[in-house]
């Protein structure tokens, strides 16, 4: 036995665990990266305009549209979980995740078949959204709960795995842009990745259908109303975890708009920014695991804590640097230090969120906390952030949007910490 009590076989079932948790949430992040990542590309096929602001903006739009799906696919699937098992929820969320990346994969543009073109992409967006709407909450839920004694380490893999699919993702769209002409890309090569996404997902569902569902489900009677059980009694804890979310989700999503802000807003070239965002998503597939294992010897809140109290003091400066700068190394700078924020945050944030809630309702509401923030302040952020420049004109508008959902979030956490007793 190891340190931490696991044979050689502990340790090949706990992969195993880790792998078939987090494999949807590494696709949905994958091709969330993809959509945004190509967003100027994505614009041309399917939402042709004489303005190419307006053009990006309505993408930038659909990609914030997917997230409103995201509440109705937490309430089906968090009571779908919390009723039926974690281990079918996952199945099935990953089953629709797939047909969504699918339908983006195959589908012609504009040019070929016209208005069609966007619905199906905002149809296809709505379906990826609603099948991520449960997978956060019963792939966190189902590592807690088959490891309760390591709870922070094995959550903290939903964000590793995150990290590894920005690895990918920014990857692909390094080695695109270097490679292909702008015809070529906007032609064809924006598919490539997309269709790797495609051939992932069923991986995950075969590896998901021989998994053996939680302990803690087996054991206790399943909720029969979970969504009224967390929207009438626990509605001080749904609130509050809305608010820890947030800052986790504003930050994410962030990441993701920065290389577009860099491109479009700093003019600096695509290659540079890619590089950049592929460093950054290094070091988060490295740091979350083990900040993940410190979180389980100091208790998730204080990590936090900390996290959140320096995104507000540090948002403003980064993102100065980086418009001042206008230099690979800068930019470098700034991805990674947003980046290790973020990573410390959401490490801990999993098996904190789990705490909150009980385990009878604990898929629903993980999945309805997690949604709605992600929905009000995480998907729309490239969005927010593209409107509040064009509005106002300040490059660094981005920073005070990330500023403000940090004390948001710094606010909520410190609350629930003494109201609930969560580590």
């Amino acid at each position: 036995m190891g340190v931490h009590g696991l044979s050689e076989r502990g340790f090949g079932k706990s992969a195993r665990l880790i792998i078939a948790a987090s494999l949807g949430n590494a696709l949905e992040f994958y091709e969330i990266l993809v959509y945004g990542y190509f967003a100027l590309t994505i614009s041309k096929v399917f939402f042709p305009n004489n303005d190419p602001a307006v053009s990006l903006l309505v993408t930038l739009g659909t990609f914030g549209a997917s997230f409103l799906a995201r509440p109705v696919g937490a309430i089906f699937l968090g009571a779908y979980g919390d009723r039926v098992g974690r281990k079918r929820a996952l199945t099935l969320s990953i089953a629709l995740m797939t047909a969504g990346t699918a339908v983006m994969t195959l589908m012609p543009g504009f040019a070929t078949i016209g208005i069609l073109a966007p619905i199906l992409v905002i149809l296809a967006r709505l379906l990826q959204g609603f099948s991520v709407g449960g997978e956060f909450a019963s792939a966190t839920s189902f590592l807690v709960e088959h490891r309760p004694d390591r709870a922070g380490f094995f959550a903290s893999w939903q964000w590793a795995s995150q990290g590894l699919a920005g690895v990918i993702a920014t990857g692909f769209a390094l080695l695109l842009t270097a490679t292909l002409s702008a015809d070529e890309l906007q032609s064809w090569g924006w598919r490539i990745p997309f269709a790797f996404g495609m051939l992932v997902g069923p991986v995950g569902l075969y590896i998901r259908r021989h998994l053996a569902e939680t302990p803690v489900f087996r054991g206790e009677t399943a909720a029969r109303t979970p969504v009224r059980d967390v929207v009438v009694g626990q509605w001080d804890r749904l609130l509050l975890a809305i608010g820890a979310i947030v800052i986790s989700n504003s930050a994410q999503y962030m990441l993701v708009y920065l290389p577009t802000y860099a491109i479009r807003e700093l003019g600096m070239p695509t290659k540079v920014s890619f590089l950049a965002a592929v460093l950054a998503a290094a070091v988060q597939t490295c740091l979350v695991p083990l900040v993940g294992m410190w979180s389980d010897k100091v208790g998730q809140s204080r990590i936090m804590i900390g996290a959140a109290a320096l995104f507000v003091v540090t948002a403003y400066p980064a993102f100065y640097l980086l418009a001042a700068g206008r230099v690979m190394s800068v930019l470098i700078l700034a991805l990674v230090w947003i980046t290790i924020l973020k990573s410390f945050y959401s490490a801990a944030l999993g098996a904190w969120l789990a705490g909150v809630f009980p385990s009878f309702t604990r898929v629903t509401g993980m999945a309805l906390s997690y949604n709605i923030g992600a929905t009000i302040f995480g998907g729309l952020a490239p969005f927010y952030a593209a409107s509040l420049i064009q509005l106002s004109g300040d490059k660094l508008a981005p920073s005070y949007y990330l500023a403000l959902t940090a004390l948001l979030s710094l606010g909520c956490v410190i609350w629930a910490r003494s109201r609930f007793k969560l580590a």
